[in-house]
């Protein structure tokens, strides 16, 4: 695939003067993010069953009840011999058969064999196994048509792990086949960090719910369904509050009953208008602010603190500039709640730019894109025109968020840029 030389003309509506007053106290998107995470702690433990341990975080390691295999075991069908007996054409007694589960009381002497399968126990006296496909078995004889040597498919005790031993660590994400280790240490309960549970409030008079019957000027509340989707998928409880209207009493009413979650998150009425209420209702509720505005497109009022202890994250109103907020901020900060070890910068990867880029300003930018693979191999991230914070359909189109640092010059087609690949 040729990258096409083509110019993108981004299109921002209703974006900010490019040097809007006040902008100089604007946070950097890494001091910002920084800023969030460093005070949160994980949430409390709990106990799970273990088959509802999936997708939860480990709190504590948990050690093996006992070895795998706990005896030695057959690893094959065949008959269990000493290897000072398999020469070809040796012919042995069989003086037993112990199937997996049913161990022989037998000790296989000179001369003699006891007839094994899978899984079944070593019996004393055996040091080898010698599978049924290298023997000619006639009535309770075999002759062997092999030789074999010492320890020749045995499963050894503890092979796989021994008594004791640490099977799964703290702050491991618990998937499949770590539920089936814990199984075959003996374990039924597993410590697991609680699930997270973080609210979703939406701000604005004119914020209905989908399905309602809408006014001309309504809109349906798609970033709290959507942030609600993004956050369970990563392990919280998220709980969509009934949306918050512009003024002092609803919004106070909807602060009053968020004791009891871990989070908070809030979208919309954290900018500067008129009817932008929800940051001095906090503040009167008791909002502890750690900053307010960043250096982002789009996002750029964002605003961060606590309240009573419980973080709190104030999201933009429009829907693209919350999912993206979302995802730069409120996942790890989730994650560092779920007991998650979050590294200091952003998960991003390398790839070409689809397309001509002209120069940004002093704030740090994420384009919706889409993703192709060249025929060598190379990811080639497209930028769309248009750029609108609250233009979904170009949103779910997209694969990836092209990040450009604050001041970046104008880019060529080709040119190496980093992305986030989207959920």
């Amino acid at each position: 695939m040729r990258i096409q030389r083509q110019k993108v003309k981004l299109s921002y509506i209703n974006m900010a003067p490019r040097t809007p007053k006040g902008d100089e106290f604007m946070l950097d998107v890494a001091t910002a993010r920084a800023r969030i995470l460093e005070n949160l702690l994980p949430c409390g433990q709990e106990t799970v069953a273990l088959s509802a341990a999936c997708g939860r975080i480990l709190a504590q390691d948990v050690h093996a009840r006992r070895a795998n295999p706990p005896v030695c075991v057959s690893a094959m069908d065949g008959y269990a011999v000493r290897a000072a007996d398999t020469r070809p054409g040796a012919v042995l007694q069989i003086i037993d058969e112990a199937p997996a589960g049913r161990p022989s009381a037998r000790t296989v002497a000179a001369g003699e064999c006891i007839r094994l399968f899978t899984g079944s126990q070593i019996p004393a006296g055996a040091d080898t196994i010698i599978i049924q496909e290298n023997t000619q078995r006639a009535g309770q004889q075999i002759t062997l048509t092999q030789a074999a040597t010492a320890g020749q498919f045995i499963r050894r005790q503890g092979q796989d792990f021994a008594q004791g031993a640490v099977l799964l660590s703290a702050g491991s994400r618990l998937g499949p086949r770590d539920i089936g280790l814990a199984a075959a240490g003996g374990l039924v309960w597993l410590p697991v960090f609680r699930r997270p549970r973080v609210g979703i409030l939406a701000t604005g008079d004119e914020i209905l719910l989908p399905g309602d019957t809408a006014p001309p000027d309504g809109i349906f509340n798609s970033a709290s369904f959507m942030l609600a989707a993004l956050l369970g998928q990563n392990g919280a409880d998220s709980i969509v509050l009934p949306v918050a209207r512009d003024n002092a009493t609803s919004l106070s009413n909807a602060f009053a009953h968020t004791r009891d979650l871990d989070m908070l998150i809030t979208i919309g009425g954290a900018s500067v208008g008129a009817y932008d209420l929800v940051r001095p209702t906090l503040e009167k509720a008791g909002l502890v602010q750690n900053f307010w505005k960043i250096a982002m497109r789009p996002g750029k009022p964002l605003m961060s603190g606590t309240l009573h202890g419980m973080p709190v994250l104030g999201l933009p109103g429009n829907p693209v500039a919350a999912l993206v907020c979302s995802l730069v901020f409120v996942l790890p900060a989730l994650h560092k709640l779920m007991g998650i070890t979050v590294a200091n910068t952003m998960p991003t990867q390398t790839a070409l730019l689809g397309a001509d880029v002209p120069e940004n300003d002093q704030r740090q930018d994420f384009l919706r894109a889409t993703l192709q693979t060249t025929q060598e191999g190379q990811l080639v991230a497209t930028p769309f025109g248009p750029q609108d914070s609250a233009q979904l359909n170009i949103l779910s189109k997209s694969q990836a968020l092209i990040i450009r640092p604050p001041h970046d010059p104008a880019q060529k087609a080709g040119t190496a840029c980093q992305i986030m690949p989207l959920p």
